[in-house]
């Protein structure tokens, strides 16, 4: 049984660059910037499902009629595979299979940076 790694809501995991000035997609983070470690860039690996948003439809109808449950999510702009640099304040350390990842949420994250196929 393997397990799987999900994230709610508008929340990013992200994987850390770990030291570098520049990012390997040519990000560069300004020295004063990172000796303060505000921001930091990194890789998103998997994104939450997004904003929840309330369906109208619920606030019209009678309270005792049958009533369809699912949430309805606005989507957010990362996506896997893109770089980014995010506010290191708000993020949350942790680990898992024995790399360390960051979770921040959608906010938090200042730029992305997305490989278009042309």
């Amino acid at each position: 049984m393997k397990n799987e790694l999900l994230v709610v809501g508008d929340r990013v995991l992200i994987l850390p660059d770990e030291g570098e000035e520049m990012t390997g997609s040519g990000l560069y983070l300004p020295q004063g910037v990172r000796e303060k470690e505000k921001i930091q860039a990194g890789t998103v690996v998997k994104t939450g499902p997004g904003y929840p948003v309330p369906d109208p439809s619920a606030l019209e109808a009678e309270p005792w009629a049958a009533q369809e449950l699912g949430q309805k999510y606005f989507p957010l702009q990362a996506q896997e595979g893109d770089k980014c640099v995010f506010l290191r304040a708000s993020a949350i350390e942790m680990e898992y299979d024995g790399k360390k990842y960051v979770v921040v949420p959608h906010s938090s994250i200042l730029v992305l940076l997305r490989r278009s196929i042309q």
